[in-house]
């Protein structure tokens, strides 16, 4: 005989008892980032942004709305020309290099939208011309919503998987790397942590640079946190 209500479900043949919320909480995945090390963590409430370098401090300012302090964006088109064809907008923490990371980011693209409305997420840094860096952006195509590499040429996608684009709102909304630098693997999340919207392999880059930016977009970052993934 089963008995079954709201919170639990009594198995009386067998005289066992189980909570259906533990069952729930039992079957639910942890996030990946349970247990792992906060190497790095900002949010802008208790003190400016001085651990992250832009390549054009006029088009960066800590801003505020509604007693919430973020990262802001305020220029399409900043004043740094990289070397080779790759995002005009960049900032990167001044003072973490990372091989394996988990990256998760709040983000808010406050640009009216279009086709190639973008943020962007850079990653194994190892200067202007050398880094990779993902493309969240409105429409997809070769240059656009991709995991990119610049290896001292323009930048060229290495996605594996892709979507046809990134869902874009004028909410805030919540993206995620993961980089296995031992195995190349990269996946990209955005608002749903569970499957990847883009994966690639690449062993070009080792440690090195995280940042924030778009391509010539603007727009808010917030809650950075950078987690060792081993």
């Amino acid at each position: 005989m089963v008995i079954r209500s709201s919170c639990l479900l009594i198995l009386v043949s067998t005289g066992i008892v189980w909570s259906t919320s533990s069952l729930a909480n039992d079957n639910a995945s942890a996030d990946i980032t349970t247990g792992k090390k906060l190497l790095f963590h900002a949010d802008f409430e208790t003190s400016a942004a001085e651990r992250f370098e832009p390549t054009d401090s006029t088009a960066w300012q800590v801003s505020e709305k509604d007693g919430n302090h973020f990262y802001s964006l305020t220029k399409k088109r900043s004043q740094f020309e990289p070397p080779v064809r790759s995002p005009y907008n960049r900032s990167l923490i001044t003072d973490l290099q990372v091989d394996s990371f988990i990256l998760d980011v709040r983000l808010q693209s406050t640009i009216p939208d279009y086709n190639h409305r973008d943020l962007c997420l850079f990653f194994g840094y190892q200067d202007d011309s050398h880094l990779y860096y993902v493309h969240l952006g409105k429409k997809t195509d070769d240059h656009a919503n991709q995991i990119f590499i610049v290896n001292d040429k323009p930048r060229t996608k290495i996605s594996t998987k892709t979507t046809p684009g990134t869902d874009w709102t004028d909410d805030w909304h919540h993206a995620r790397i993961v980089r296995d630098a031992d195995s190349g693997s990269i996946e990209v999340y955005f608002d749903d942590m569970k499957s990847p919207v883009m994966t690639a392999s690449d062993k070009s880059f080792g440690s090195g640079r995280i940042g924030v930016g778009s391509f010539d977009d603007i727009g808010n970052f917030d809650d950075i946190r950078v987690y060792s993934l081993k």
